[in-house]
């Protein structure tokens, strides 16, 4: 695709984020799809394409009065959102649409109107992996992570730092969750779930959303907002199950979406001024950082260890606290694409003095998908 012919001009997310015991999961789309059409100064009619994940793209058409011309509803897990940007881009370039709405909405920690979660007994996952026992990210994920930290000889305490981390960010955060520093220590000593993640470890579970408008550059500059450009995209998936990851310490869709993203935008890694990572839980931060090729293979505990990524860093990360202290209704993807825009247009909680270049790394699944978006301020 071209770099910066397509631009979001819209973004926001919903009016409430944490526990919204009052709204149900359609109406947390809607709210985040209104602030965001307010934010572009747009209304319902002005939108003709729409794209979503957990609500599908009729339901929300139907709920918002929109007729659209595209519509996607790819849905893979929490980076569903990054992708749906990949294919927003794609569609306006091509004529599809002029103005795309991608929403998100989950009530994950209320369960308003969110359809049950099941494995079904005839999937890859109940056939070969339920039967073992593993329910869930917090018992599947331990899977590869194990095999990680024995082959690199990554330690607990480099995997608490994560945590550390992300709570500094979120100290500086209003609409953060937890706000309150923690130690290693702390980390370490908090409940354990499933080795080896500790409670403190483990994304959040709350409600929420977010959307977005995307429209082309041409058109970018008549909306109220700064237009971010997109700069670069990619996407990729190798398997529904944890267990037959090509490779433990690496993830093949990682390798795929990263690098076509920073090919396509023409990037080096030295340019990248800001960075999110999904956080849902905190090894995922060490190995976008290696597969994204920021850093080499088993380096990258040592590297947040070393503070490379914290507050005043040469690689700021996860600057809205990420789904560890700042938000997790489930898919988390959108709320990184926000802090992405924010960051771009240089009004994030935790601005990063001088940023021109986000890149936002997305997870869905258990390594099962990911997507990846570049984003710059700098216009065609």
């Amino acid at each position: 695709m071209k770099q910066k012919a397509v631009a979001v001009v819209g973004a926001s997310e919903t009016t409430k984020l944490g526990v919204v015991p009052d709204m149900s999961q359609i109406q947390l789309h809607a709210d985040a799809a209104l602030n965001a059409m307010k934010d572009a100064g747009l209304k319902p009619s002005d939108i003709d394409g729409i794209a979503t994940a957990g609500e599908t793209p009729q339901q929300l058409a139907q709920y918002l009065g929109i007729t659209p011309t595209y519509v996607d509803g790819t849905s893979v897990g929490g980076c569903s959102f990054m992708i749906h940007v990949r294919h927003a881009a794609a569609a306006i370039q091509s004529g599809l649409a002029k103005t795309i709405l991608i929403t998100h909405g989950e009530s994950g920690r209320s369960g308003i109107g969110r359809p049950p979660r099941s494995v079904p007994p005839d999937s890859l996952n109940g056939q070969f992996e339920q039967p073992f026992g593993p329910m869930g990210p917090p018992s599947l994920f331990p899977i590869p992570v194990l095999r990680y930290m024995k082959t690199y000889g990554i330690t607990h305490e480099q995997i608490a730092m994560v945590s550390v981390v992300q709570r500094e960010w979120a100290a500086l955060n209003p609409r953060s969750t937890y706000k309150d520093p923690i130690t290693v220590a702390d980390v370490l000593n908090s409940r354990m779930i499933a080795y080896p993640f500790r409670i403190l470890q483990c994304c959040l579970v709350t409600d929420g959303g977010g959307a977005l408008i995307l429209t082309s550059a041409e058109r970018a500059k008549d909306f109220p907002q700064k237009p971010v450009y997109i700069l670069g995209t990619g996407e990729s998936v190798e398997t529904p199950m944890v267990s037959q990851m090509e490779d433990f310490t690496s993830s093949r869709a990682f390798r795929v979406a990263g690098p076509t993203a920073f090919k396509e935008a023409g990037i080096k890694h030295s340019d990248v001024d800001h960075l999110m990572i999904y956080d849902a839980f905190a090894h995922l931060p060490l190995y976008g950082l290696e597969d994204l090729g920021f850093v080499g293979r088993g380096e990258a505990g040592a590297f947040i260890a070393g503070r490379n990524t914290a507050i005043g860093s040469k690689l700021p990360m996860n600057t809205n606290g990420g789904g560890l202290s700042y938000m997790h209704s489930g898919m988390y993807g959108m709320y990184a694409l926000q802090e992405s825009v924010r960051q771009m247009r240089g009004i994030a909680p935790a601005q990063v003095p001088g940023a021109k270049i986000s890149v936002c790394h997305g997870v869905g699944g258990m390594f099962a998908a990911s997507g990846t978006i570049i984003f710059t301020n700098e216009g065609p």
